[in-house]
This record gives C-alpha cells, sequence and structure tokens, in this order.
C-alpha cells in the first residue's frame, strides 16, 4: 500500500474543513471496504489522504427528529439492529443489516459507508430506496433515488460528506436477501417492498440499486400479478461470479411474489 496522510478531526466543522482543503481525501469511516481497497490497491485514483470520521458524536446515534428517522452516517449496523428507535420505525432496514458479514462487520460497518460505496448488491440500499430516505450530507439533502448516478458512482461531489440519513415514519417495508447462504453472503438479488406508497426496490440486478417503476405503477393499480410480470423488465441483470441474469431474473419475479403475499397484506 502507497503512503497515505492519516488525518483526525476533532469535530464535524473539523472534518469538513479537513475534507475540503485536502487534495485527493478520502473519508474513513468503519473501513470496511475502504481498508480492502486500499491494500488491494483497486482505488482509482488512490487517495492521498484519509479522513477519520468513525468517532465524531455528530456522525452518530439513531434518533427520531421533525417526524423522521435520523441514523448517522458513522453509526455502526450494530447500532442500528439494538436501537428501540430502529426496530419501531425502519424494521426492514434492521432486517437488512442484521445480513451484513459477521459480527465484526456490523460492528464496524457504517450506513454511510454502505451508500458512499454505492455497490449494486449493497443490502440496505434497496430498502433506503423503499423508505424513500434522504441522505443528508454537510451542505444539502440528497432524496435517495437521485443519489445513485452509475455503477459505485454517486451525486456526492468530490468534496462533499454524508452526515445522516432520514427517513419518514410509519412506513411499512418487507425486506428479503437471496445468496450463497442465508448471512456473511454477497447478494445475488435484495429486494424491498412497499404498498403505501409503492415501492419495489432491487439490488444486484443492475449497475445501480433501483426502484422499478413499472412494478410499481403496476401496485398503485392494485394489480399484483402485472406488477410481478413488470418487474422482469424493469431489472438490467447479468452474468457474473454469483449467478446468471436468467436466475436473477426469475428470483426477483419469485421474491416479489412472495413479499407481496407477507400477511397481514402491505
Amino acid at each position: 500500500m502507497h503512503d497515505v496522510t492519516y488525518l483526525r478531526p476533532t469535530d464535524l466543522k473539523d472534518a469538513v474543513q479537513l475534507y475540503r482543503t485536502t487534495p485527493g481525501c478520502r473519508p474513513l469511516a468503519g473501513g470496511t471496504d475502504l481498508i480492502v481497497m486500499l491494500h488491494a490497491r483497486t482505488l482509482r485514483p488512490p487517495p492521498r489522504a484519509v479522513l477519520d470520521v468513525w468517532s465524531l458524536l455528530e456522525l452518530k446515534g439513531v434518533r427520531r427528529t421533525q417526524g423522521m428517522l435520523e441514523i448517522g452516517a458513522a453509526e455502526s449496523y450494530t447500532g442500528i439492529i439494538r436501537s428501540r428507535d430502529a426496530q419501531e420505525h425502519v424494521p426492514a432496514l434492521v432486517a437488512a443489516a442484521r445480513t451484513i458479514g459477521a459480527a465484526q462487520i456490523q460492528n464496524r460497518g457504517t450506513l454511510g459507508g454502505n451508500l458512499a460505496n454505492a455497490s449494486p448488491a449493497g443490502d440496505t440500499l434497496p430498502v433506503l430506496l423503499a423508505y424513500d430516505a434522504v441522505v443528508v450530507t454537510d451542505r444539502r439533502s440528497i432524496p435517495i433515488d437521485q443519489f445513485f448516478t452509475g455503477y459505485r458512482k454517486t451525486a456526492l461531489q468530490a468534496d462533499e460528506l454524508i452526515v445522516a440519513v432520514r427517513m419518514p415514519l410509519g412506513r411499512r417495508v418487507v425486506f428479503r436477501k437471496v445468496g450463497t447462504r442465508a448471512a456473511q453472503a454477497i447478494s445475488k438479488v435484495v429486494t424491498a417492498v412497499s404498498r403505501s406508497p409503492a415501492r419495489v426496490a432491487i439490488g444486484s440486478v443492475a449497475e445501480v440499486p433501483l426502484r422499478a417503476r413499472r412494478a410499481e405503477a403496476a401496485l398503485e393499480r392494485g394489480d399484483m400479478e402485472g406488477a410481478i410480470a413488470a418487474v422482469a423488465d424493469d431489472i438490467r441483470p447479468i452474468d457474473d461470479v454469483r449467478s446468471t441474469a436468467a436466475y436473477r431474473r426469475t428470483v426477483t419475479q419469485n421474491v416479489l411474489r412472495e413479499l407481496l403475499s407477507v400477511k397481514p397484506a402491505l
């Protein structure tokens, strides 16, 4: 690994200033993705500095505010899993957090990191889409359906820090992950669904986590079978080392049928 300058800000204001004034800087929270990529030298261009935001209190916690549930960008998955507010208001996100890696990954991995990494297979990302989450940065709020702009690309500007994620209270979302194993596996298909409003969000089936707009339109009309048929046209799966496009398309339809049949009805 090449030499990298390590920066440890004292608070969020300090972090924002350092990030804006340090060329080639990358934020570092739990490090479950970034450290691996640094050692593998897969980051292009390689960072010249890392900004350690893991300990910043402003980026921690799960709280209710202004009719929303707010989760700090550096809050760990374990913190989300243990939060009573998260369990009550965003149980699908808690379920997704439980599927991410082993306990060590859950203890260090963060919601902000999952967003910034923008993997199409990120387990929490379809859930955030189904909840109509808002990504709060140091300067603005970005609706989640405008956040992912391409493969591992986001709407974030080069010097913009994720501060928190906000989700509305009172929405019922169900979640299902399909992988080689029940846990500690990269997703082959991950799906989150809400019936009111109609949201069908899917990961690992395109270059970005996406909302299945045709399927959602069918659900708005009350046409469950139409939604299941339409979702096959909403997704863009590929063949890769984990699965095939045909398998992903079939599984997506089967999982959607299963989630739409959850009792009591969504």
